[in-house]
């Protein structure tokens, strides 16, 4: 299994050529760094994590070329599976890492119904929040023409995705802050707690110097 992985890494980072910095390869080493912390406390399996966390984003350069029209999730899944055969992984172990990548989203009906999709799920999240997640969201929001904060009597809830309005504090208000209740594993929601506390300390900081009190 152990060359099987170095060739699906090695395939994997040919997706990432076109990717932006704020889902670069480096996002994809973190979440399997977690997922494999995560997974040991949990007792989850390990060869699955790890493919899956090397997989779970591929389709993400399909999704921000056309704007969020793509589901990088269905898409990643759909190119996984691909992947997984060439390599000859076993088909138990194939479709229990398609499914954690198809549900890492956690969007609409697609729940996480297993261990490791959970644990999946749970460390792309936190890599979504906490300082790493505050330094991704300024990212994102630069890659996107955004600007520093939103203009005064602009709503950043009501403001259009992909825009000038689409600010880190929209993106704090709107995506991140819930981001820690919607933990799915014991050991993600003890590192998320930490994140989010940390995380409020910075928006409630960077909010005073935006309005000059501080």
């Amino acid at each position: 299994m152990k060359r099987k992985i170095e060739a699906i890494i090695k395939e994997a980072r040919a997706h990432f050529s076109r990717a932006r910095g704020s889902h670069g390869w480096d996002h994809t080493e973190r979440v399997l760094a977690l997922a494999l912390h995560i997974g040991r406390a949990e007792g989850a399996d390990q060869d699955t994590l790890t493919i899956a966390a090397i997989l779970h984003d591929i389709g993400r350069h399909r999704e921000d070329e056309s704007q969020g029209e793509v589901c990088h999730a269905k898409e990643g899944a759909r190119l996984a599976q691909k992947i997984l055969k060439r390599h000859k992984v076993d088909g138990r172990t194939s479709e229990a890492v398609v499914l954690c990548i198809a549900h890492h989203r956690y969007r609409g009906d697609s729940r996480p119904d297993t261990l490791e999709a959970r644990v999946l799920f749970d460390a792309d999240k936190l890599d979504s929040i906490g300082a790493i997640g505050i330094g991704r969201a300024f990212l994102f929001a630069g890659e996107n023409g955004a600007r520093l904060h939103n203009s005064a009597g602009v709503d950043p809830l009501k403001a259009p995705a992909y825009g000038p309005e689409d600010t880190a504090f929209r993106e704090f208000l709107h995506k991140l802050r819930p981001v820690h209740e919607r933990m799915l594993t014991r050991e993600g929601r003890r590192l998320a707690k930490k994140r989010h506390a940390f995380m409020l300390k910075f928006f409630d900081r960077f909010g005073d110097e935006i309005e000059g009190r501080e």
